[in-house]
């Protein structure tokens, strides 16, 4: 069974293979609370992933790391994996399901992993990495339901504690439930009055279901931004630990995770993935109650894939009430286009693209649509645009 002292044999065991990331201060996540980030993002190989995986390779016996060791993971704990048997001189073998970001599946053989791309999600790669197991004879590493593999999460919670004694509620993000597992339960033995939050995506509520309904149930599917999290089923271990140590668990959409992205990166100069953004976007949108409290985010990961940054921008932006797109139904005569524009432009909006399109056959034959897209200051800057507009008479399609 898990014990407080088996975090503290992992914490002393990973002493001088993880980085102990700091607390960053960040008010302006919820200018309601004192809001603290935990950058796991900036952990080695960018996820504290690794901290499970290396604790739990270095608890194998000799003939299991002769073996070898395979895994299944969303990308983040193929890493550690990787990382932590390459140390060790041990063969790795990580099942990655194909969708999984190009980024995660490069970094996962540099660090020097053999990779098997599995169609479908995480649960596809886990069933395949189960049969390999049986087929090869390798040693399982599994990514969250494994007591070494949750005590090395656990010693974050370890760290929050040192770094701010008097921290009221942490938020941690939620797939298979490894990572708040090990926490909430470091957290609870330690100063029990601590609140424990965990946050999954809307689109893979997994664990939130399992607690609702008092038994781990199984997703037909899952679907989210946040691919670290995108998990079908809780663990066995880690839906009994936070029954007994979370105190609550939400949801954040697609929207309000792009827009923690963003914040992110705008305000603290960091870049996290979908799931390591999770908690942040808990915190941003009132999701947990954290006004007046000393609250940690934990940032899990950073691990985005380059490619979607701009798309997941572009949704942070219009999520945050930073860019604006609206069509106006004008009338096709000249000055239309200037009157719209010099509104736009008294009340400081930056117009960035503009579609003018005349009448098709449906619409009268002197109708005009505007199509414009506009960078805002925030949701009060876009009513009072809005508001100008409709004022000065136009009509606002949508």
């Amino acid at each position: 069974m898990l014990t407080l002292d088996c975090i503290y044999r992992a914490s002393f065991a990973l002493k001088n293979v993880i980085r102990r990331t700091d607390l960053i201060y960040a008010p302006q996540i919820n200018n309601e609370s004192q809001v603290y980030l935990k950058p796991e993002n900036l952990q080695y190989t960018g996820s504290f992933k690794l901290r499970g995986a290396c604790y739990k390779i270095s608890c194998l016996t000799e003939e299991e790391k002769a073996r070898g060791v395979i895994a299944c993971s969303a990308g983040n704990h193929a890493q550690g994996v990787a990382l932590g048997a390459t140390k060790h001189g041990i063969k790795s073998l990580i099942c990655l399901p194909e969708g999984a970001p190009i980024s995660k599946v490069e970094a996962t053989k540099r660090y020097g992993a053999e990779v098997c791309l599995v169609p479908g999600v995480y649960d596809d790669a886990y069933q395949k990495a189960l049969q390999l197991k049986e087929e090869r004879g390798y040693t399982f590493i599994h990514p969250f339901d494994d007591e070494h593999v949750i005590a090395g999460q656990g010693t974050i919670g370890l760290e929050l504690l040192n770094q701010l004694p008097d921290v009221e509620v942490v938020i941690v993000p939620i797939g298979g439930g490894g990572l708040i597992s090990g926490v909430a339960y470091a957290l609870k033995s330690l100063k029990p009055d601590v609140k424990v939050y965990g946050v999954q995506a809307q689109g893979a509520p997994s664990m939130l279901r399992s607690i609702e309904h008092e038994r781990r149930e199984c997703l037909s599917s899952v679907s989210t931004i946040a691919d670290g999290i995108a998990v079908k089923e809780p663990g066995e271990h880690t839906f009994d630990l936070c029954s007994k140590y979370v105190d609550g668990i939400v949801t954040v959409t697609e929207d309000e995770i792009c827009a923690a992205i963003l914040a992110l990166m705008e305000q603290q100069k960091l870049i996290a993935e979908g799931a390591g953004a999770v908690a942040v976007a808990a915190a941003m949108f009132n999701k947990v109650p954290v006004a007046g409290k000393k609250t940690i985010c934990v940032v899990s990961g950073g691990n985005i894939d380059v490619t979607i940054l701009s798309r997941v921008i572009g949704r942070g932006l219009d999520m945050s009430g930073r860019s604006y797109t609206v069509t106006l139904d004008l009338h096709d005569k000249p000055g239309e286009l200037m009157g719209v524009a010099t509104i736009v432009a008294r009340l400081g909006g930056n117009i960035i693209s503009v579609l003018h399109e005349r009448n098709n056959n449906n619409s009268n034959v002197t109708a005009c649509f505007l199509r414009l897209v506009m960078e805002t200051r925030n949701a009060e800057h876009i009513s009072l645009i809005r508001n100008a507009l409709l004022e000065a008479g136009y009509t606002i399609v949508n």
